[in-house]
This record gives C-alpha cells, structure tokens and sequence, in this order.
C-alpha cells in the first residue's frame, strides 16, 4: 500500500471515529426520558382522516358518519365545511348545534370517533431502524413500548439504547430511551409514557 493510500484509510478510520465519539457524547448528553408524562385533563382532538359519527336527537336524517376532509372540515345534511380538527367530539357536537339551530328547533347532537387519526400536531413518529417506520395515533397512557410492539420493534442494524424520544410538546427537548434493554432484555424499567407529537428516533448501530 503506497503512502498516500495509508493516509487516506488512516484519515478515514480518524474521521468515523471522531464520528462515532461525537454522536455517543451527543447521545449521553440528553437526559433519560420520565417515566411519567400523561396528563390527567387529556381529552382526544379530532384530525384529518378521523370518522364521525353524528347523532341527531329525534332527526335520523340528519344522523350519519362522515370522514373529516384533509383539510380539516367535515360537511354533513345543512352543514357545508364545518371545521373539525383539533376539537374534542363535546365541542365539535355543540358546534354543529349551533348550524343546525339555523333550519330546527333546539337540536341535540353527539359526536362519537369510530375512526382514530388524530391532528398531525399530536400523532406519534418512529423513524430509523424501526421494523417498520410509521406515523401512530397517540392515545392517553401510551408508552414506548405500546410504539414498539405497533411498529414491529427494532432492526438487527438498530442501536437501540442509544434511541431518543424528540419531545415536540417541550420545545423539541431530547430524551434517552433504552429500547434495546426494553425489547431484548425485558427490562421493564426502560419503559415510558409518551406525550402526544412525539418523534422516537432510532439510529443504527455503527458495529
């Protein structure tokens, strides 16, 4: 191997690493993630590709399902692009109350989700060396483990105790989450509550 060559496998082995040194302090750095982080006034928020169930007291037909549009409304008998998203099913109910006391008298209404999306502002991310990446509704108490096991768990490529929850509802604070010891070892102490936004991040091992 000429001089040249060594240099460059050298600089090259200096460079990962350096790499791989700055990624690990950086990882160290952020904090373990609570344990606890549910919120005991959560109420579940209406979003885009949800369905709905609207009840009509006393009026069949005005009672039907309805999806809510990407754009966040929902259109249903005397109501035209009604803004749904990011409501609780009691509001977006005395919602429609008020557009249809225009044409009936004293109407009563109740919302019930069949169909749980959520708005995107509160749906659960897992990127990287997840089985199967994917974008989950949050739901009240859910933990990191209850993501895993939606997800399919980790890729035999993933450096799973180095995996981070990005805390969206926290200023994207960062989180240390010990996934590998959660999944492989059982340790159940490594599970976590999530908070509605939440991004878990998986990196890949680099051996």
């Amino acid at each position: 191997m000429s001089i040249a060559n060594s240099k460059l496998v050298f600089a090259t082995k200096l460079l990962i690493a350096f790499v791989f040194t700055w990624t690990l302090i950086g990882c160290s750095s952020n904090p373990p993630a609570p344990a606890l982080a549910a919120t005991a006034d959560y109420s579940y928020k209406i979003g885009p590709g949800d369905n709905l169930n609207i009840v009509v007291w006393r009026n069949p037909e005005l009672s039907m399902s309805v999806p809510v549009r990407p754009d966040g409304k929902m259109s249903s008998p005397l109501i035209d692009d009604l803004s749904a998203i990011g409501k609780d099913p009691t509001t977006l109910a005395r919602d429609i109350e008020k557009e249809l006391a225009k044409f009936i008298r004293d109407p009563v209404v109740t919302v019930i989700v069949t169909g749980f999306v959520g708005p995107y502002s509160e749906q659960i991310r897992v990127v990287g060396q997840a089985t199967k990446p994917q974008v989950l509704a949050y739901k009240q108490k859910m933990t990191i483990l209850d993501v895993m096991i939606a997800v399919g768990g980790i890729t035999d490529f993933a450096d799973g105790n180095r995996a981070t929850i990005l805390r969206t509802a926290e200023n994207n604070a960062q989180y240390r989450v010990r996934l590998k010891d959660l999944i492989k070892n059982g340790d159940v102490s490594a599970n976590v509550e999530m908070k509605p936004g939440d991004v878990v991040i998986i990196p890949q091992s680099w051996f």
